[in-house]
């Protein structure tokens, strides 16, 4: 079945995946867009935990303040070169995170930072483990390995800071 070249767009768009992984994503999948859209986020799974040992020192700090200016959020996101630091998918996906810390107010990074006897969930207390605010259907961990499918290096969220006034 011929895969026709707005399929391959409308994939490209929904996904963020390149041209040439678009189409072969169709062809597995007879054309179908959800399904092909689902195998791209699957094969994104497999670069990011591919890349998870790779060294990320390059990036960079973004922030969000909330309309108001009474709450607000700072974020240190990494990748491996400054080429990719650049980007505009990378920087979104910063600027998402410390959207998110300001509106999720999380208390660590991981769910394995948490300490045994604490009272938090990891979906609540842990920035990687919260359902994404933009999409509750993915988490924020689910976020950063769509963008590492995209940008095919490894990121890490560094650290975040959360400021609101009177508390």
């Amino acid at each position: 079945m011929p895969i026709s070249t707005d399929s391959i767009r409308e994939l490209r768009e929904r996904s963020g995946a390149g041209i040439m992984d678009c189409k072969r994503a169709l062809e597995a999948t007879d054309g179908a867009v959800e399904e092909a859209e689902k195998l791209l986020a699957q094969k994104g799974l497999a670069v990011a935990s591919k890349k998870a040992g790779r060294t990320a020192n390059q990036g960079l700090v973004d922030f969000y303040v909330h309309s108001g200016g009474k709450l607000g959020a700072m974020i240190e996101v990494n990748c491996e070169t400054d080429f990719v630091a650049r980007t505009d998918q990378f920087k979104s996906l910063a600027h998402d995170l410390a959207m998110q810390v300001a509106a999720m107010n999380p208390q660590f990074i991981r769910a394995d930072e948490i300490p045994e006897n604490s009272a938090y969930s990891p979906e609540e207390a842990a920035l990687l483990s919260q359902p994404f605010i933009k999409d509750s259907s993915k988490t924020v961990q689910g976020l950063v390995n769509e963008t590492i499918g995209q940008v095919r290096e490894n990121i890490q969220v560094r650290r975040f800071i959360r400021f609101e006034i009177g508390k």
